[in-house]
């Protein structure tokens, strides 16, 4: 998979770097950076999406889960204003105060361990078209169909590997789905030894 004309860098949601970008960087000689997004859980049903948050201000919400269930605009600013939180350490823990890599004019390769609702992917992406690059790439192993509909106009490009009939969760097409520490990212964005300039105008 080359994109000859555009340098092309290599972003992972942090539970797909160890598992997808770390490894798709090496092959390509990609710089690898991480996108921090957050999924906005359900009150009591956490595991399932009711929206995502990233960084650069971007918010989605899954208006599926949304309507019809009882959760209300205040259960929402809840549940962001906590994931916020987490949000902002993780870049300070994975960045420093180095500010996001500058993608302007560049190939953008989004990569995640899979998409099951599509929530966090869709911010990583909208966040990512808010910096204006060449084009976007969202590349993951395993996704659901219907998410994949939703994501098309999104990105330039969606490619995936694997669109199963019955998908019920990303976990269940891996052995080992463990989450993923800090010290396992930042290891990994040490070991890439890649650097891009970054962007302070956010």
């Amino acid at each position: 998979m080359g994109y000859s004309g555009f340098p092309a860098l290599q972003f992972g949601r942090v539970d797909g770097v160890p598992v997808q970008a770390f490894e798709v960087a090496k092959m390509l000689d990609a710089p690898l950076d991480v996108i921090i997004v957050r999924k906005l859980g359900m009150p009591g049903w956490e595991e399932l999406a009711m929206g995502a948050i990233a960084s650069g201000g971007v918010r989605v919400i899954n208006d599926q889960v949304v309507d019809g269930s009882s959760i209300t605009p205040e259960d929402i600013e809840e549940v962001t204003a906590r994931e916020l939180k987490e949000l902002h350490r993780r870049e300070t823990a994975y960045r420093g105060h180095t500010g996001a890599p500058d993608v302007k004019g560049k190939t953008v390769i989004l990569v995640d361990d899979g998409i099951a609702t599509g929530s966090t992917i869709r911010a990583a992406a909208l966040a990512l078209r808010k910096q204006e690059p060449a084009r976007i790439v969202i590349a993951v192993p395993t996704a659901a169909a219907d998410s994949c509909n939703m994501l098309e106009p999104l990105a330039d490009e969606l490619v995936v590997l694997n669109k199963p009939m019955y998908f019920h969760a990303v976990g269940q097409w891996y052995e080992d789905f463990s989450q993923t520490s800090d010290a396992d990212v930042k290891w990994l964005l040490a070991q890439a030894g890649h650097t891009v300039p970054a962007h302070h105008g956010e």
